[in-house]
């Protein structure tokens, strides 16, 4: 058994950042990773996206954005050099060389995800070959269109990682990622089978509340929910939001900020303005956490223990009220599995990435609804002359 490296970046819907780690996976000569063979996160870091990028990042995903292709395609470069900039800055804190990297997994920042109608599609932007040439470390990106083609949804990806990691062998676990969505994964005691794995997005996480709070005090996210703390929840409002039919389709499902978004809000609630908006930020916290518990209630298996991560763990208010609702269900962060949960995105595309190198399936079918596993992504090569 010998080691590799890789990079993995992350930049989701919560737009805070890019997510950049450096992973040494245990490698088998003749098959690929062991079953529950913890990746060693080496390094990491948060790469600051310009304040003006973010501005057109969210004025692309809006709903009655009329830009043009034009800005598509300088949005996509910019993005591009970005990633570059931060697969550079994590090699020069690792004191890491490039050519001891195996490859970079790049998830791309998502601008449209739209998995149903009839033609469904996955957008992410932010083109890999920048990273490629300027790191020169061979590239893999654009994850969800192979899982689309075989008629899945291209999401959620990382619960097949989940359960490369996070199984326990006698606990039925339950991994509930909340960034600007909320997804989660089932996942069975190894003791119970591994043939009941389950993961969908739940809907909004910090999306809805982030926007709600930079809209009325021009700040970036609640700090602690201590805002949403200080209100009352709107019974009508809540009720309102909780009665849109996503929360009630079948899984496997996904979906994004392009759906639940402020004008979603209002078209759930018109008389928003009537709220006081503290009470709007407490019942969007309390959205989240109810939609979450809704979903974990509509599993045929009991949940032994939940385990969080993305950048929800640090909504204290949040993760009371997800407590609240779980009774004596344990609620923890994944860093008792040995992850921070600040890295599981990132730690995943990086797994991703070895897993298409090595031309092995990347995607949990049970999850995204594709006909069965595939390799993911597309393969930018690093310059070898």
């Amino acid at each position: 058994m010998d080691h590799a490296l890789y990079i993995g970046l992350m930049s989701g819907t919560s737009m805070d950042g890019v997510d950049a780690v450096l992973v040494e996976f245990p490698q088998n000569n003749t098959q690929t990773q062991p079953a529950n063979a913890q990746p060693k996160l080496i390094d990491s870091l948060c790469f600051n996206m310009p304040t003006e990028l973010k501005q057109q990042l969210r004025q692309l995903i809006s709903p009655d954005w009329q830009g043009s292709l034009y800005e598509i395609g300088i949005i996509d470069q910019k993005l591009g050099k970005l990633f570059a900039a931060a697969v550079q800055a994590l090699l020069k804190q690792s004191h890491t060389k490039a050519e001891s990297v195996l490859a970079v997994g790049s998830h791309g920042q998502t601008v449209w995800h739209q998995p149903q109608g009839q033609h469904p599609f996955s957008l992410q932007l932010g083109d890999p070959t920048h990273i490629a040439e300027q790191c020169n470390i061979t590239t893999v990106a654009d994850f969800r269109r192979m899982d689309m083609a075989a008629s899945g949804q291209g999401a959620p990806l990382v619960p097949a990682f989940h359960q490369q990691i996070l199984t326990h062998p006698h606990k039925n676990r339950l991994i509930v990622n909340i960034g600007g969505i909320s997804n989660i994964t089932v996942l069975p005691a190894l003791e119970n089978g591994q043939d009941k794995i389950i993961g969908f997005d739940t809907g909004t996480g910090n999306g809805l509340m982030d926007a709600w709070i930079q809209q009325c005090h021009s700040v970036p996210y609640d700090k602690n929910g201590t805002w949403a703390k200080s209100g009352c929840c709107h019974a009508k409002l809540l009720a309102a939001c909780l009665e849109d039919a996503y929360f009630y389709l079948p899984y496997p499902k996904s979906t994004g900020k392009e759906y639940f978004n402020l004008d979603w809000l209002n078209r759930c609630y018109p008389n928003l303005q009537a709220i006081q908006p503290v009470d709007v930020q407490t019942t969007l916290t309390e959205l989240t956490a109810q939609s979450i518990i809704f979903a974990m209630q509509s599993l045929e298996i009991s949940i032994d223990e939940v385990l969080l991560c993305g950048g929800g763990h640090y909504n204290r208010f949040l993760v009371s009220r997800l407590q609240a609702h779980l009774g004596t269900i344990p609620l923890q962060s994944t860093e008792v599995s040995g992850i921070h949960p600040d890295w599981v995105e990132a730690i995943a595309f990086a797994w991703l990435a070895q897993q298409t190198m090595q031309g092995e399936s990347g995607n949990l079918a049970e999850a995204t609804g594709a006909k069965g596993g595939r390799v993911l992504g597309a393969i930018h090569q690093a310059n070898k002359t």
